[in-house]
């Protein structure tokens, strides 16, 4: 186990080194700067503008900067945002305990949904709860998140049943603890179900096909003919091994909600890494860009990692070696 640790988190800094420069370099390129519009302020001098280029380094040659950066980085300081005027760290914790929360929430509703209803679908192929069962799997891999939340937000707004936006209400210091509980949680229901519809759909399908195929294999038949009851054969048996795909998928699954719910925060309006990412792409703050991208990296491979050590926890056929060989 030591020695796969240690190869995943040598092959994650070249992938780092990759992403970080590759980001720096498109933001750095792009037309224009973060100091054109402040140009278009009257009361901003030329000067002054021209004394925060030389501040942040502007001046210096684009390798220089990002060599700069990235050993600031490796420090555990990611810089100062240009618009904000505060430690890009700073931003990221504000705004990274939002954003988790909506994920992991959305990924709780998609998993709790998604797996038992497959299993329900596989049981009753070919019956009315199958085929209704997939039209809305198949509706639901197939309507936009921003479309779905648009939908969402108008139904909202008509019945009041729902906060339409935002992450928390206005009068939300003043609420007992249990009272602020209760409005996030209200606040997070449209969002959750915006970001986990469109993976429900295809997970709920793939495990549908997952555990027909396994209910015709070689085991399931032995464990039958050892008269083993239908349930134990299905739900010890065929389930185990019908899981161990979902294992590693979960890891692909933190960067997809993490990227999805970028959009449903910016629909919504919520306060979170999405919105905040945007703003700093909208205005080529490229130290903000660039915390945004490094953690998100450090999410996605992580959450990598996480899974291929679930798999080998959950799977007894596979070991450390074979992961570490592919």
């Amino acid at each position: 186990m030591l020695g796969f640790l240690v190869h995943r988190l040598a092959t994650m800094i070249p992938l780092l080194l990759g992403i970080t420069f590759i980001s720096f370099l498109v933001v750095a390129l792009a037309p224009g700067d973060f100091f054109d519009s402040l140009a278009m302020n009257p009361a901003i001098s030329p000067q002054a503008i021209e004394a925060m280029k030389a501040d942040f380094g502007y001046g210096e040659p684009l390798l220089v900067r990002y060599a700069k950066w990235l050993w600031q980085a490796v420090q555990g300081d990611l810089g100062v945002s240009l618009s904000h005027r505060v430690s890009v760290l700073t931003l990221i914790a504000q705004r990274a305990e939002n954003t988790l929360i909506l994920s992991l929430s959305a990924a709780l509703f998609t998993w709790t949904l998604a797996i038992p209803l497959g299993v329900l679908i596989a049981v009753r192929r070919g019956k009315l709860s199958d085929r209704i069962f997939s039209i809305l799997g198949f509706l639901g891999m197939s309507i936009p998140n921003f479309f779905l939340a648009f939908l969402l937000m108008r139904w909202a707004l008509h019945t009041g049943w729902f906060p339409v936006g935002g992450t928390f209400s206005l009068d939300y210091e003043q609420l007992s603890t249990l009272g602020k509980l209760a409005d996030r949680l209200h606040h997070l229901v449209l969002p959750t179900i915006v970001l986990g519809t469109a993976g429900m759909g295809s997970l709920m399908r793939l495990m549908r096909s997952a555990v027909i195929e396994l209910e015709r294999s070689d085991f399931a038949r032995t464990a039958r003919a050892k008269g083993l009851s239908e349930f134990r054969v299905l739900f010890v048996h065929v389930m185990r091994n019908a899981l161990n795909p979902f294992v590693t998928l979960a890891g692909y699954e933190l960067g997809a909600l993490l990227g999805g719910a970028a959009l449903v925060e910016n629909v919504m309006n919520l306060q979170g890494l999405g919105s905040l990412m945007l703003g700093a792409v909208l205005s080529l703050d490229i130290y903000l860009v660039m915390g945004s991208v490094l953690i998100s990296s450090l999410l996605l491979l992580f959450g990598n990692l996480l899974a291929d050590l679930l798999l080998v926890m959950v799977d007894p056929r596979i070991d450390f070696q074979r992961l570490e060989d592919s």
